[in-house]
């Protein structure tokens, strides 16, 4: 079981995944109250005594929220640049069991291989992950993750990083017509989203994808989706055209506030490589409660 990966939520209110191998648990990100990862987790047959460590991309609410009330868990380990920790702390009263590490540098916990890169985000030193683990032999294949949320752009950094990724999270987060026209955004907040240090828009994702043709991904999510200015429908729309011409991957869209399935890696072999309209599969993905239900296609 190299890794076995599924996202809890995602959305501008809250972010937080599950990463799985042979010898780690891990948390990447912490959006939610602690109450609701754990129960998050739960559904899922997990529990938080079982995660070994969670890795923080930046301090903003949406992906630390939950860390407060994580403290009162000793045993977790908490990953983070120095910046990033530092603005974390000074909300705390209860000192975190922090681990820092330096951004552009490779670093390893346990069986997982990590490689912290900046991202262009309005934060104190914002970074994405490649979470990487196996021998890359026969009996032990690499597969890795990427997490990729909170960038007003994409610099050729950042494709580079995520290039050979077998599961890509990379953030759709807004229609720019519907953020343009939202009534109750002020301009300055518009400015900010769709800045080059805000987040990416749904053409700005498709633009990625579409301009990275020799990419490994078998399944790219697309999630971090603004609850105000953005829809499943809107990002179905900006990827038609790529949907059209056909995919070498799964791209799946992660609907404001829902989460994924597990998806392993590797995958076992199927019986005949699939056509590429097979291939060019959208999902819409719900985490549902009920784990007889774990998530929908359409």
């Amino acid at each position: 079981m190299p890794i076995r990966f599924k996202i809890l939520g995602s959305s501008s209110a809250g972010n937080c995944a599950l990463l799985q191998t042979e010898n780690s648990r891990v948390l990447v990100d912490a959006g939610f109250s602690a109450r609701r990862i754990c129960e998050m987790l739960e559904a899922c047959g997990e529990s938080i005594d079982g995660i070994d460590a969670v890795f923080i991309t930046h301090e903003h609410g949406d992906h630390v929220a939950g860390l407060r009330g994580l403290s009162r868990h000793p045993h977790l380990k908490v990953f983070a640049n120095a910046f990033t920790a530092e603005a974390v702390q000074t909300r705390l009263k209860t000192r975190l069991d922090w681990r820092i590490f330096q951004t552009g540098q490779r670093f390893t916990f346990r069986d997982l291989e990590i490689d912290p890169f900046a991202l262009p985000h309005d934060a104190h030193d914002p970074v994405g992950f490649v979470f990487t683990t196996g021998g890359g032999d026969l009996f032990q294949p690499r597969s890795a993750v990427g997490w990729v949320l909170d960038l007003g752009y994409i610099p050729e950094m950042v494709r580079e990083r995520i290039r050979g990724v077998d599961v890509l999270v990379m953030e759709a987060n807004h229609d720019s017509d519907l953020l343009k026209n939202h009534v109750k955004r002020p301009w300055s907040l518009k400015q900010r989203i769709s800045g080059r240090h805000g987040h990416l828009s749904n053409e700005s994702a498709r633009e990625l994808i579409e301009g990275t043709p020799d990419a490994g991904w078998k399944q790219v999510y697309l999630a971090h989706l603004s609850g105000d200015c953005n829809t499943v429908d809107h990002v179905k729309r900006s990827f038609a055209r790529s949907l059209n011409n056909g995919l070498s991957h799964t791209l799946s869209i992660v609907a404001p506030g829902d989460g994924t399935p597990f998806f392993e890696l590797p995958q076992p072999a199927s019986p005949a490589p699939p056509s590429p309209q097979e291939s060019s599969v959208i999902t819409t993905l719900k985490n549902r409660r009920s784990s007889a239900d774990p998530g929908s296609s359409i």
